[in-house]
């Protein structure tokens, strides 16, 4: 059977070049980062080449940035290693909790993060809606930012509808509250995830001063992510027992895949040249469907949204049902985040536009990515309908 990928947002297929890469590293040149002779300093040497990479992406100094085993660690690193940083510098002192502001459809790394540390009573926290688009306003943020805020946490890209976020124009709005306000120490920190394959990284540019990446979604290895951290910005830990990544992620390092990621990011900008061609698939994609098909909608802005993302919902139809009946027929999608697979509950991003339960349900997400061609998305565009129909005939929902 023909077997097509639509699911890029959950993962991406390892590059060739990648592969190749990584590869000496699971062989030959296997040593300990730490260790003192030519194996660990040959793997020592190539987790600081990868580390320039991922610096000469981000526009930053090597020094700036850290591996780390996942990338929602490094979300989870940059939330508690602020708060912990400003629970301890308040130590004994009669304040306010410290108060974080993130948006109601952050990935789940985030806002579950920000839920707890609420619920725990060590924070407060502010979660900014969006517009039917899916953008966070910015009048909102000037509204929520306050003395005790101690950081702003926003996707930079959506990973359910890829509603990109103004980021540069939210940290112009904290850059002038600590000019207001000089004993402010608000920081912004921002996943990058899902929009580093196709947006401008540079942390100056964006003016934040933490973010996070991700390896298997830029067509690296998976367990391997990225945490830049802006000179003079101080976190705390979050685990303890070595002094590897300059204490704040210890642990050996995974030399196999930080080599990955290294060469995978330095990819990206030959991969963009090809973000034209998914962008013309997706629009064909999303055209095809909304013309040929009743009852369909496109969740979050048109035009604001990353390239090879196209969240649809299709009234009258559970989307749990045309997933399976796509992948009967050959064609990978996804109901929304892969970190959400097995909850029944409605899209919390999708519920965050206002679309309203029913429609939530009957959403998917087709992601896009180097290797689709036009031929598979014609051959979505052919059964897709035909799919619709039979269910529509026998769907609970009608």
């Amino acid at each position: 059977m023909q077997r097509i990928y639509l699911d890029n947002s959950a993962t991406t297929k390892i590059d060739k070049k990648v592969f190749r890469a990584m590869e000496p590293y699971l062989k030959q040149d296997f040593g300990n980062a730490s260790s003192l002779h030519w194996f660990g300093q040959n793997a020592h040497e190539a987790i600081t080449k990868s580390r320039q990479q991922v610096a000469d992406f981000l526009g930053c100094n090597f020094l700036e940035v850290f591996f780390i085993d996942s990338a929602t660690i490094s979300d989870n690193l940059a939330i508690m290693g602020v708060v912990k940083q400003a629970l301890r510098q308040n130590s004994g002192q009669a304040q306010k909790k410290p108060h974080i502001i993130t948006s109601q459809i952050e990935h789940p790394a985030v806002l579950e993060l920000v839920e707890h540390l609420e619920k725990d009573g060590q924070i407060e926290a502010t979660y900014l809606p969006v517009n039917r688009e899916g953008v966070v306003k910015i009048e909102d943020v000037e509204k929520a930012i306050k003395e005790n805020t101690i950081l702003v946490s926003i996707m930079y890209a959506n990973n359910e509808i890829g509603v990109i976020q103004p980021i540069a124009e939210i940290a112009k709005v904290i850059k002038s509250f600590k000019l207001r306000v000089p004993s402010s120490k608000v920081l912004f920190h921002i996943d990058a995830v899902q929009g580093a394959n196709y947006l401008d990284c540079n942390v100056d540019k964006l003016g934040v001063d933490l973010l996070t990446l991700s390896g298997h979604k830029i067509y690296g290895p998976k367990g391997i992510g990225v945490l830049y951290k802006r000179k003079g910005v101080e976190i705390e830990p979050i685990i303890f027992g070595g002094h590897q990544e300059r204490g704040l992620m210890p642990g050996t390092e995974n030399t196999t895949t930080i080599v990955g990621l290294g060469k995978a990011i330095q990819q990206v900008s030959s991969f963009k040249f090809q973000v034209s061609k998914i962008e013309e698939l997706r629009n064909k994609l999303i055209d095809g469907i909304l013309n040929s098909i009743s009852g369909t909608s496109l969740n979050g802005s048109r035009e604001n949204r990353l390239p090879n993302n196209a969240n649809i919902s299709f009234s009258g139809v559970e989307g749990e049902s045309i997933l399976m009946a796509l992948d009967q027929k050959g064609v990978a999608v996804s109901t929304g985040s892969a970190c959400a697979s097995g909850n029944l509950d409605p899209s919390h991003v999708l519920m965050a536009l206002g679309v309203g339960v029913e429609r939530a349900h009957s959403s998917i997400r087709f992601t896009l990515g180097k290797y689709n061609t036009e031929k598979e998305i014609d051959y979505v565009l052919k059964i897709l309908p035909g799919i619709i129909e039979k269910l529509r005939k026998i769907s609970p929902l009608k």
